[in-house]
């Protein structure tokens, strides 16, 4: 038995696809990002394709971005869980892993794509790791109070688009640099315009937090746990949730441009929600992952590596549609749709096939392995671990809760080892003389 949960990790891998099936659109767009915050179907398509176009987007957008957040939520819950295990105080050195997040999700943002969703994930998480080490009620009500801030900043700004007072939020520029410049060019780009391309992490902070929490309750619920009552119910009312809210947000995206942000930042998240229930329905009775069959094999592979693919599929995505690269994003306007479906299932195998590849030879990806080697070196990892394994070598025997099918453990083994009782080094009576000084001095 591998000790992984399969569920887990096949709803990262479904999460990263998802992801790709939103930005795809982005990348083949003829004006790239800044195009389509403008107009995100294709400039002088036939109206059917314009509706084609529409629908495909939406089914995906904001979707799997709320499912990716639940996730990280619920990877928080797993290290929380791992910490206590080896009695060591949560969030601890987290901030450390914040920190080399950060650094990543930057590069990834400067050298890759606008859309980066590592840099709102590594702030957010700093935060979310103390709420998460409150009590179930503190952590209530955090998400409470956050999700109501983010409902009524989607209300302000859905209010701001219907009465038409957001203005443009983009417009192909001219030069194209997503089309005539070089991948120098993009960069620049981004470097200029960061304020209009890092909105989105800022905006979703309160949302995220709210989700991270909401991802670390319904782990420690049980959602993917495959005995007893509670997770059954868990994994149905969430199914019911994404059932409401999916025709709600297809009818409102599909209607009016308006309802962009109450749509991808409001019913969005809640149809990840039923996502989420779905899969784990689908999966809590494996084991393995050879239990799930092909697809399901190559989905928890994804998983298992979703930094590393998250960033591939945005490479890979680049040099095919970006005029530094294959430049399939300067197709006439009816080439847009077959292009853009061919585009995401060509990068979806690439992706699917080099986490196959690389787990047949390494047990991590390349960038999940620096960013566990940056964390050890910052972190001082190897030094707090041995310290641990000193004072404690049943904490340090415990196995780690990296993503394990383990039952909670008693409160007794989860606490953390006693301060050992100093001793003197000679103990003796106190009235009882010392044999090593002389009588002349007593």
């Amino acid at each position: 038995m591998t000790g992984r949960l399969v569920g887990l990790d096949i709803a990262r891998g479904i999460a990263i696809l998802g992801t790709l099936a939103t930005n795809i659109w982005i990348f083949s767009h003829p004006g790239g990002m800044l195009g389509y915050l403008d107009s995100p179907t294709t400039p002088g398509a036939a109206h059917w394709q314009h509706t084609l176009e529409a629908v495909l987007q939406h089914l995906a957008n904001g979707k799997f971005l709320g499912l990716l957040t639940l996730m990280f939520g619920i990877g928080l819950a797993i290290q929380a869980q791992a910490a206590a295990r080896r009695g060591r105080a949560w969030p601890g050195p987290y901030p450390w892993r914040a920190a080399i997040l950060f650094l990543d999700g930057l590069l990834h943002y400067l050298l890759v794509v606008e859309f980066d969703v590592l840099m709102g994930y590594a702030l957010t998480g700093a935060i979310a790791a103390h709420v998460i080490a409150g009590n179930p009620r503190a952590q209530r009500i955090w998400i409470g109070v956050t999700a109501g801030l983010h409902g009524l900043l989607v209300a302000w700004l859905t209010l701001g688009l219907w009465l038409g007072e957001a203005g443009n939020l983009g417009g192909t520029p001219t030069p194209n640099p997503y089309r005539d410049g070089t991948w120098w060019d993009l960069v620049l780009l981004r470097i200029d315009n960061a304020a209009l391309f890092r909105f989105e992490p800022v905006f979703l902070l309160l949302l995220g937090i709210a989700m991270f929490t909401l991802g670390n309750r319904l782990y420690h619920a049980g959602l993917f746990e495959p005995a007893g009552d509670n997770g059954a119910a868990l994994r149905r009312r969430l199914m019911a949730i994404g059932a409401l809210a999916a025709p709600v947000d297809l009818a409102l995206g599909l209607h009016d441009p308006a309802w962009l942000f109450a749509t991808r930042y409001g019913t969005a998240p809640l149809v990840a929600l039923g996502l989420l229930g779905l899969i784990a329905h689908c999966t809590v009775r494996y084991r393995e992952p050879g239990d799930t069959g092909w697809a399901g094999r190559r989905l928890a592979e994804l998983g298992r590596v979703a930094l590393s693919g998250y960033v591939l599929q945005n490479v890979i995505a680049s040099v095919l549609f970006y005029g530094w690269g294959l430049n399939l994003g300067a197709a006439p306007p009816n080439w847009r749709l077959p292009l853009t479906l061919a585009g995401w299932l060509l990068t979806s195998v690439i992706v699917l096939a080099a986490a196959h590849l690389w787990l047949r030879r390494w047990p991590r990806g390349p960038l999940e392995w620096l960013w566990a080697r940056g964390y050890g070196l910052l972190a001082r990892e190897q030094g707090a671990v041995g310290r641990d394994a000193a004072a404690c070598p049943e904490a340090a025997a415990r196995p780690a809760a990296t993503n394990r099918l383990v039952q909670p453990e008693p409160e007794a083994t989860m606490a953390p080892c006693p301060t050992p009782t100093r001793h003197p080094r000679h103990p003796r009576h106190p009235q009882e003389p010392n044999p090593t000084r002389s009588p002349s001095r007593r």
